[in-house]
């Protein structure tokens, strides 16, 4: 990622992640598709091609939905005793909606993060 010698106010990266806006003006958009990230903001020309999430977005989706929905069906399962076919039902379809809503969340807070935080690729240094 090259310096970014450009002024534009401060933006929120939590809040402009959640938005899926750009890291730099906070009115570009950050995503092309439902998670593909885009060549560049629209609004300030910022390359985007810094941004690389890698794993974490799908990581964190399965710690928190999976904790959520594990909980909700024990906790079913214990008062009430439903058959396991209306488990089935009930917890496929929220499981779905709640990941894939989730992971676009997720993946843009960690893309504004690591702009707003200069993250770059770890090196190793040479023999000096």
């Amino acid at each position: 990622m090259s310096e970014d010698r450009a002024f534009y106010p401060p933006v929120d990266p939590v809040q402009a992640g959640l938005k899926g806006r750009c890291p730099r003006c906070g009115e570009g958009r950050l995503f092309k598709g439902f998670l593909a990230v885009g060549d560049s903001c629209s609004n300030c020309g910022l390359d985007y091609g810094f941004a690389d999430a890698g794993d974490g977005p799908a990581a964190f989706v399965i710690l928190i939905i999976g904790f959520i929905v594990v909980g909700l069906a024990l906790w079913m399962e214990v008062t009430y005793g439903p058959p396991l076919w209306l488990q089935f039902v009930l917890w496929t379809p929220l499981t779905l909606v709640l990941s894939l809503t989730a992971l676009r969340l997720i993946k843009g807070v960690l893309l504004t993060l690591q702009y707003a935080n200069k993250a770059r690729e770890g090196r190793l240094d040479g023999p000096q």
